[in-house]
């Protein structure tokens, strides 16, 4: 049998279908960020990058690698261990003090990354709950997924963003089965944000644990990072609350904070947990200076909030489709595969301009986009410079602008502001 063919039918099948991913060799600089080396084909070239998850360029900042580096230089490179053999490093216990903090918790957990919290969490804390239900909104990030799947307890999908139908599940369910509700602040292919007060009064009234996932929004949103949850005072309302060291903190790893005893029960049950090793203890220094540095500084949220509200203006007054979004996230749809990744392309070769395509299955066929994640360096030169080329780009490749039935991004729908907690919060 000649095994290797099937594997090349199945990337063959990904060049068909226009979904093959192509890596881009980055390397970024310190200090100039967006700026980056894009290195292909044995040429260098300088670039901005305008689609990092670093959202808030902590990942160059001098207190964060100071720590990263100092840490380093006394404890080693590595963990040398799992967290019950020698990796329990003192810079990680810190680490998992400041995120209980952040979120207001009893305790809380870290782990190597945001798909390892999601995935170990979730299946594990529903493992647990006898006779589990566990409702996912149906834009659930792939990590949520698997953690539903790998739990083998009984799901059901509700209707992405809709109280309504989450109630008629919660309802038929009944209030005496266990039940989880398992759901995201602010998604990021589209940059909408959940009803989470709404899904809190559903819990309550139907006697259900939520679990919601904070990665886009952690060190973002609220007066001190804390995410949507902070930012409109329910935090308290919520049973457990997951988030990412990865994006506006960034370093490395994923977390879940709560309750002492549910954390507790994950870290003793959770095998993504248990047979890892631990993060190392340069990156945890780092990671607690980054949180530290943000539940006190305004400045990079201020400053990252008034460049994306600019990019979402000047992209949208060019006529370029816009999707509507209330968050950071500006997405750019093109709806065709082969558009995107042409779009993408020629951003590149011919602007110096990096933003990786989107495309099916991370978003629904017909609505591949280009996703931009403008930060506090992204200044409005450079957002000029960014609608020029996007403008050139459309137009070589005739792809279509916004038609009058499709909304702009008026005033009113862009951005919700960042530091002033709705009523209550």
């Amino acid at each position: 049998m000649n095994y290797q063919r099937f594997f090349e039918e199945a990337i063959d099948q990904l060049h068909a279908e226009r979904r093959y991913r192509v890596f881009a060799d980055l390397e970024r600089i310190v200090g100039r960020f967006p700026r980056a080396i894009y290195r292909a084909n044995g040429q260098a070239q300088e670039i901005t990058v305008w689609c990092s998850n670093d959202y808030l360029g902590m990942g160059q900042h001098p207190s964060v690698i100071g720590a990263f580096q100092n840490a380093a230089g006394q404890m080693g490179s590595g963990a040398g261990g799992t967290r019950n053999i020698s990796g329990t490093n003192h810079p990680l216990v810190e680490l998992e003090a400041e995120l209980a903090d952040l979120h207001g918790k009893e305790s809380a957990l870290v782990f190597t990354s945001g798909f390892v919290s999601n995935e170990a969490s979730i299946s594990t804390i529903a493992r647990l709950l006898p006779n589990c239900l566990i409702l996912s909104d149906e834009l659930n990030h792939a990590s949520m997924i698997e953690g539903v799947r790998r739990s083998g307890a009984e799901k059901k999908i509700f209707r992405h963003n809709d109280v309504a139908h989450l109630e008629s599940l919660l309802q038929a369910a009944g209030r005496e089965r266990a039940k989880l509700i398992v759901f995201e602040s602010v998604y990021s292919m589209d940059g909408d944000i959940a009803p989470i007060a709404e899904i809190a009064d559903l819990a309550e009234k139907y006697n259900a644990m939520t679990y919601i996932d904070e990665v886009h929004a952690v060190g973002m949103y609220g007066p001190r990072g804390g995410g949507i949850t902070e930012r409109e005072g329910l935090a308290h309302r919520i049973d457990i609350i997951e988030g990412t060291l990865a994006k506006a903190f960034g370093t490395l790893g994923g977390y879940i904070s709560g309750p002492s005893a549910v954390i507790d029960a994950v870290r003793s049950y959770a095998p993504g947990f248990i047979f890892t090793t631990a993060l190392p203890p340069a990156i945890a220094a780092a990671s607690a200076t980054s949180i530290r540095h943000l539940k006190s500084s305004q400045a990079e949220r201020n400053a990252q909030q008034r460049q994306a509200e600019q990019a979402k203006h000047i992209l949208s007054e060019a006529g370029l489709p816009v999707m509507p979004s209330v968050t950071h996230i500006v997405p750019l749809l093109v709806g065709d595969p082969e558009l995107c990744k042409m779009a993408s392309d020629r951003l590149l070769g011919v602007h110096g301009i990096y933003i990786q395509p989107i495309n099916y299955p991370t978003v629904p066929r017909g609505t591949e986009r280009l996703r931009i994640t403008p930060t506090p360096f992204h200044d409005d030169a450079l957002i000029e410079t960014l609608r020029d080329a996007l403008v050139e780009t459309w137009n070589a490749l005739g792809i279509p602008y916004r038609t009058s039935d499709q909304p702009s991004v008026a005033k009113s729908e862009r951005i919700i502001p960042l530091l002033v907690p709705k009523s209550g919060g």
